[in-house]
């Protein structure tokens, strides 16, 4: 526990040296940066450090007791297990993610990872606080259900998140074959995109393998002006109000609702962002996202 707390002590402070790397080198190529959002980012954060514990204190007793009913439990000895877990990992996350952008109830927290309008390293930091009540964390107790001890679980979980930190800047371009095979800036870039032809693609963590097979990847085009945030786009700096917005929303639909199953399709529907586009829609959120970046 100790170790791992000093390499998280280290993470951190790598984080903080390349962020302000980034921040010099968009300030000297005439890039915006917005310091609003990154105070945002920063409460939005510290409030998520609180939320995880608690979150984590419930995901450790449901991933140990799934562990614990394992008709087999692995070796945690052999590293052909810790390949097989990462890959399996890698699997779940990949529908975790992508469910997470089709289902509201889980929009409703991972909405908050998309809020930010500028696509910056600290970006990566903006989590939302109500993972235990969405209930992602869910999916990956099937891996504790086969057999893999929950701390391996983490660990590739936590690996596989602080390698996407590295993901969310423009700073680096694109890596040739390498876009293929892995989660590229220029992946994550188009992840985060708010174009049309860009929603809802590429939700591997590490690897690109199962956007490929499952037919959601999509790369980034040389020369496209790519325009960042929620298609519907939030402009407060308010911690709060950028935490609970998705929720507020659903709830108020849900209450709307004039029957029990139009009042399920609200909570546990499609996202607005994933509902087919009205008129104009995104041309107009096209020239909002123009005056923005001009």
């Amino acid at each position: 526990m100790f170790e791992f707390q000093q390499n998280a002590g280290a993470f951190l402070i790598l984080a903080i040296a390349i962020v302000l790397g980034e921040m010099l080198w968009r300030r000297s190529s005439r890039r915006s940066y917005d310091f609003g959002a990154l105070g945002a980012t920063l409460a939005i954060y510290a409030g998520q450090i609180l939320a995880s514990a608690v979150t984590a204190s419930v995901v450790v007793l449901v991933w140990r007791a799934a562990y614990e009913l394992a008709p087999i439990q692995w070796d945690d000895s052999d590293w052909r297990v810790w390949l097989a877990c990462f890959f399996l990992v890698e699997l779940v996350y990949y529908w975790e993610h992508r469910l997470s952008h089709t289902v509201r109830w889980l929009w409703a927290t991972h909405a908050v990872h998309h809020s930010p309008n500028e696509l910056v390293l600290p970006a990566a930091f903006r989590l939302g606080w109500t993972g235990l009540v969405s209930g992602g964390w869910l999916f990956f107790t099937t891996v504790a259900f086969v057999g893999f001890p929950p701390f391996m679980i983490a660990l590739w979980l936590v690996g596989g998140l602080r390698y996407q930190f590295f993901l969310h800047t423009e700073y680096v371009g694109r890596l040739g074959p390498l876009e293929w095979i892995l989660n590229t800036p220029s992946n994550h870039r188009v992840h985060h995109s708010s174009r049309q032809e860009h929603v809802d693609k590429n939700f591997g963590s590490v690897f690109m393998v199962f956007d490929h097979l499952f037919g959601t990847y999509a790369g980034e085009k040389t020369g496209t002006d790519m325009c960042y945030g929620l298609t519907d786009p939030i402009r407060s700096n308010n911690p709060f109000r950028i935490a609970f917005r998705e929720w507020k929303r659903m709830a108020k639909d849900v209450l709307a609702a004039d029957s029990p199953a139009r009042a399920m399709g609200a909570a546990f529907g499609r996202p607005r962002h994933a509902r087919p586009p009205a008129p104009g829609e995104h041309s107009a959120r096209a020239r909002r996202c123009t005056l923005s970046r001009s």
